[in-house]
C-alpha cells in the first residue's frame, strides 16, 4: 500500500434546515473524528474539513412555512450544528459554510471551467410548473400520489412511506406544495453533467483499483455501473443557491449535489488560501470522505467525474468508508416526524456526558448493516462498562497508589509471569486496536481499547496488592507501576474515542502529550512522578434520567399517530328509506354511574321526553359519572332493549372516536327539548 504524506479527511456536510442527530453522528462524524485523532497522535499530517449544506429545496421550504429568509434558516442552524460539533469534540480544522463568499466564487469558478471545456450538454425538459406562484417547481415542491405504494404525500424526489426513488412527474394527482394548485409540464432548460463519459474510467478506478473498498459502498457503486450512468442536470429553477454563471441562466442555480461536494474544496481554500492546493492536487495526499449510504453515489461517482472532468490533477479519494444507518428505538430516525435524538437537546440533558455519548454509537456504529440505538442500552453501556469496568478500574489503581505511596508512582522491581503475562496482552491488544483503526473498523477498536482496562482490572484481582501490602511491600511497588502504566495505555488508547475522559486521566497522570508510538509501553509514566488527585471518570447514569427521555419518545410517536391520522373508509351506502328506520333523538342525563365489576360501562338514566329510559354506553374510561349528569345527549331510541352486565339497555348513546382512540359524547349545539327527533 502506498505511503502518503498527508491525509485530507472531509465529512459529508449537514443540511442546515435542523439540528444534527444521532444518526448523523454514528454514520460520519464520530467515526471521522476517531481517524483524525488517531493519525494526530501519530504525529501525521492531517486536515478535517468540514461545513454546512446551505442551499437547496428543503431550506427554502422551511423559510416559505416558518415566513422568514432561507438566510435566517441557514444562520440559525448552521450555528446550532457547528457549536454542538464543538462540545462534543468533533476536531474540525475547519467547520464552515457553503453560503460563503468564498464557496460562491469556487462553485461558480468550477462551474464555468466545465462549462468553458465542453463538459456540460444542454437539454431541455419538460417540468412541473406552478402557474399561480409563477415558478417551476424542485422536487419536494411536489407532493401526490405514490405510483408505487399509492400512499398520499409522496415527496418529487421519493416516497417517504415505501422509500422509492421518484421524478416529480411519475406522481399521481401531484400538487404544488406552495399554492396547493395542480401543477402544468412546461419546458426548461438545464446543464447536464455527462456521467457517461466518465463511466469507462470510473469502472477502471472503482471496480479494478479500489476492491478492498466495504463491501456496502463497492457493491452500490458496481449497481450503478452495471445500469449504465446517464447524464445527470448540474442546475435547477429556484432562487436560492449559487446563480449559473452563465448567459440566458437566470432564476437557476447550481443543483445542491453539485454546489455541495465543491464545498470541501472553499472550505480548505478559506482554511490554507497559500497551501490549499497540496491537500488537493498533490500524489502524496490521500483523501478519505466519511459519509452515510445515502452519499455513496455522490461521492464515488459524480464527485469524482467532477474531478476529472475538471483535470488539473484534482486527486480523488482513497476511501469512502460509508455506514449503515442508525435507528432509534427500533424505528428509522426521521427529521420529519421529530424521531430523532438531537445533539444539542442531548448536551443540554446530559451536561458532561459528551464521551458517554461516543462511547454508545462507536459501540453500535452501523459499519456493516443498520444498527438501533435505545436508551436501555446507552445507560447499559454507561454502568456496566465505562463506570464498572474503565472508570473502576483507573479508581482503584489511583486510590491504591494514593494509600500505599502518596501518590508517587513507584519504581518497579523484578517481574513475575503474572505482570509479564499482562503486559503481553496488553501490547496483544494494541496491534489489534492498531489495526482496526487502520482499516476503519471503530467498533472492533473501541471493543480492544476497553479489553485494556480489563485486562487492568484482572490483573489487579490476581495480584491483590491490598493483601500483599501486608506481607511484602516491595511487590506492591511492582503491581502498582504496572497498574499506572496500563491507566496511561488507557489514556492514549482512548483519546480517539473518549478526548474528555482522556484529558482527564492524562492529567491525573501528570502527562505531557501523547503519542500513539507509545501505546504498549510500560514506562510512560515514569517512577517518581506525583500523580494529581484521583477523580471519577463516569457516574451512574440513573433510571429518571432514561425513563424522562423515554416519556418524551412516546409523547412524540403519539403526536406523530395522531398526525397520521385518517378517517376510516366509508361504509357501503344505504338507501334512505333504511336511514329513515333509524329513531336518533335527544335526551338528558339525569343520573349516571360505574356498572358494578364493568371497567368500561356506565348506567346512564335518561329524560328521552316521554319518560325516562336506561341506557349503558362503553365510555366510562373517559368520562367520570357526574361530569354527565345534567348533559344533553343524543341517542338512538328504538333499538331493542339488550342485557348489559345484568342491566337492560334500552337503546344507544352516540358518541365519535377521535384520532387517540377516545370517545366523545355527541351533545347537540344548543339545549333541545328532550325527546326531539335528529333527522
Amino acid at each position: 500500500m502506498k505511503e502518503f504524506k498527508r491525509t485530507l479527511i472531509t465529512t459529508a456536510l449537514p443540511y442546515a434546515n435542523g439540528p444534527v442527530h444521532i444518526g448523523h453522528l454514528a454514520g460520519v462524524y464520530v467515526p471521522a473524528d476517531i481517524y483524525a485523532r488517531y493519525l494526530r497522535l501519530q504525529g501525521r499530517e492531517v486536515l478535517m474539513i468540514g461545513g454546512s449544506d446551505e442551499h437547496g429545496v428543503p431550506i427554502t421550504i422551511k423559510a416559505k412555512a416558518e415566513g422568514v429568509t432561507p438566510q435566517d434558516i441557514v444562520d440559525r442552524y448552521h450555528n446550532i450544528i457547528k457549536e454542538s460539533f464543538a462540545e462534543l469534540g468533533i476536531s474540525f480544522d475547519i467547520y464552515s459554510r457553503t453560503t460563503s463568499d468564498i464557496h460562491a466564487r469556487t462553485a461558480s469558478e468550477f462551474f464555468r471551467r466545465l462549462y468553458d471545456n465542453g463538459q456540460f450538454v444542454e437539454k431541455t425538459s419538460m417540468q412541473l410548473f406552478d402557474e399561480k406562484a409563477n415558478q417551476f417547481l424542485a422536487d419536494r415542491y411536489v407532493t401526490g400520489e405514490c405510483p408505487h405504494c399509492h400512499a398520499e404525500g409522496a415527496y418529487g424526489d421519493q416516497c417517504e412511506k415505501c422509500g422509492t426513488s421518484l421524478n416529480a412527474t411519475d406522481l399521481i394527482n401531484p400538487r404544488s406544495a406552495i399554492t396547493g394548485n395542480t401543477p402544468v409540464l412546461r419546458e426548461t432548460k438545464h446543464w447536464y453533467l455527462p456521467l457517461d463519459r466518465w463511466q469507462k474510467a470510473l469502472e477502471e478506478w472503482i471496480l479494478e483499483g479500489h476492491k478492498e473498498w466495504k463491501p456496502n459502498v463497492y457493491g452500490q457503486c458496481k449497481s450503478w455501473l452495471d445500469l449504465g450512468l446517464q447524464p445527470r442536470a448540474v442546475s435547477r429553477d429556484l432562487d436560492w443557491g449559487v446563480p449559473v454563471p452563465v448567459e440566458g441562466a437566470d432564476g437557476k442555480v447550481l443543483y445542491v449535489w453539485f454546489d455541495a461536494p465543491i464545498g470541501y474544496i472553499s472550505n480548505t481554500i478559506e482554511l490554507l488560501p497559500d497551501s490549499w492546493e497540496k491537500w488537493w492536487k498533490d500524489s502524496d495526499t490521500r483523501i478519505i470522505n466519511f459519509i452515510g449510504k445515502d452519499n455513496i453515489v455522490f461521492h464515488c461517482i459524480v464527485f469524482p467525474a467532477m474531478l476529472m472532468a475538471y483535470g488539473d490533477n484534482f486527486q480523488l479519494p482513497d476511501n469512502v468508508p460509508a455506514n449503515e444507518f442508525l435507528n432509534l428505538e427500533g424505528d428509522k430516525i426521521s427529521t420529519s416526524r421529530n424521531w430523532a435524538i438531537w445533539l444539542h437537546e442531548y448536551l443540554r440533558d446530559f451536561p458532561g456526558k459528551q464521551d458517554v455519548l461516543r462511547y454508545v454509537l462507536t459501540a453500535n456504529a452501523p459499519e456493516s448493516q443498520d444498527n438501533d440505538f435505545t436508551w436501555r442500552n446507552f445507560q447499559a453501556r454507561n454502568n456496566s462498562e465505562l463506570v464498572a469496568i474503565l472508570g473502576n478500574f483507573v479508581n482503584r489503581a489511583m486510590v491504591l497508589t494514593f494509600k500505599y505511596f502518596n501518590g508517587i508512582v513507584p519504581q518497579a522491581g523484578a517481574l513475575d509471569d503474572v505482570d509479564n503475562a499482562a503486559l503481553a496482552e496488553l501490547r496483544q491488544s494494541v496491534e489489534k486496536l492498531s489495526e482496526a483503526l487502520d482499516t476503519f473498523h471503530f467498533r472492533e477498536a473501541l471493543k480492544e481499547a476497553m479489553n485494556i482496562a480489563r485486562i487492568g482490572n484482572r490483573y489487579l484481582q490476581e495480584t491483590e496488592p491490598w493483601k500483599v501490602a501486608k506481607t511484602d511491600p516491595e511487590r506492591v511497588k511492582t503491581i502498582l507501576n504496572i497498574a499506572i502504566a496500563i491507566c496511561a495505555n488507557i489514556a492514549i488508547a482512548f483519546e480517539p474515542f473518549l478526548p474528555f475522559m482522556s484529558e482527564k486521566l492524562r492529567n491525573m497522570l501528570a502527562l505531557g502529550n501523547l503519542s500513539w508510538h507509545d501505546l504498549g509501553k510500560a514506562d510512560i509514566v515514569a517512577p517518581g512522578t506525583q500523580l494529581n488527585e484521583p477523580q471519577l471518570l463516569f457516574e451512574k447514569i440513573e433510571d429518571d434520567a432514561i425513563q424522562a427521555q423515554l416519556d418524551r419518545l412516546a409523547a412524540i410517536k403519539e403526536q406523530n399517530r395522531l398526525k397520521a391520522w385518517q378517517p376510516e373508509p366509508q361504509a357501503a351506502p344505504v338507501d334512505f328509506d333504511t336511514f329513515l328506520k333509524l329513531d336518533i333523538r335527544v335526551g338528558k342525563v339525569l343520573e349516571c354511574q360505574a356498572v358494578p365489576k364493568a371497567d368500561k360501562l356506565l348506567r346512564f338514566l335518561i329524560d328521552d321526553g316521554m319518560g325516562t329510559r336506561t341506557i349503558v354506553s362503553g365510555i366510562a374510561k373517559y368520562y367520570k359519572p357526574e361530569d354527565l349528569v345534567g348533559k344533553q345527549v343524543c341517542f338512538i331510541a328504538n333499538f331493542p332493549p339488550r342485557k348489559l352486565k345484568g342491566v337492560e339497555s334500552q337503546g344507544m348513546i352516540l358518541s365519535a372516536e377521535n384520532p387517540d382512540g377516545s370517545l366523545t359524547v355527541i351533545s347537540p349545539a344548543d339545549t333541545l327539548t328532550p325527546g326531539s327527533k335528529i333527522c
